[in-house]
């Protein structure tokens, strides 16, 4: 299942962060590429660790702290720190399955990859080609969204990026250990909290349905949650 969250950064913000890594130092992507990734990985990324990296990574997740859409479809425990990449001249990433378990560059903390976040910098019309692509039970889903939007998906779930034929898509990249691990678990959790946000504003606060839904929400999370 893929979930689009718009505007994680607003338009301004977007601009702020072009400036800056379109004057960056690229390199390889080859270089963080595993095994199997090398024969089918060609872009460029922003050096791990960077001061830039860093301070614009930094920036995403306190947006994110602050996004409820993302809250309630992640219920995130840990969060790898923010990558970026660049596809330009044909550049692409065949198909291929995260990494289960990934370390946290520095530190002796790792992140279970539950789900996996695309947050798009460039603006659809920038370039061609360039979409995510992301198999799943129903077939494959595709995401190209505007720029400042992100999409999550299960990082489970064999992926790959189109080649870009013209312009550059750039775009952060990274992955989230979630509280619940079960992606069905999960979508349900999501699905019913969407609904109570949904009905909350029609009922007054203390309505015995209101508080029953959000009391089975809770205990569902109480159940299923590892922290």
């Amino acid at each position: 299942m893929l979930i689009p969250i718009e505007g994680v950064l607003s338009k301004d913000e977007v601009r702020q962060f072009r400036q800056r890594l379109d004057a960056a130092a690229w390199q390889d992507g080859l270089k963080t590429a595993g095994t199997l990734a090398r024969s089918v990985k060609r872009n460029l990324q922003l050096e791990d660790g960077s001061p830039l990296a860093v301070e614009l990574g930094n920036l995403i997740l306190r947006k994110l702290g602050n996004n409820p859409l993302f809250v309630s479809a992640a219920l995130p425990n840990r969060i790898y720190p923010p990558k970026f990449n660049r596809y330009a001249d044909g550049g692409t990433y065949g198909a291929h399955v995260d990494s289960a378990v990934m370390a946290v560059p520095g530190t002796n903390v790792s992140v279970r990859s539950d789900l996996s976040a695309t947050l798009f910098l460039a603006e659809p019309d920038e370039y061609e080609g360039g979409e995510l692509q992301v198999e799943g039970p129903f077939g494959i889903q595709s995401a190209k969204l505007a720029a400042g939007d992100m999409v999550l998906y299960p990082s489970s779930s064999l992926h790959c990026v189109t080649p870009v034929t013209e312009g550059a898509r750039v775009a952060s990249f990274f992955w989230i250990q979630s509280m619940v691990q079960n992606d069905s678990s999960r979508v349900l959790l999501f699905d019913l909290d969407q609904s109570i946000q949904g009905i909350t504003p029609a009922l007054a606060a203390d309505d015995p349905r209101l508080l029953k839904l959000t009391g089975v929400y809770h205990n569902l999370l109480r159940q299923w949650a590892v922290t």
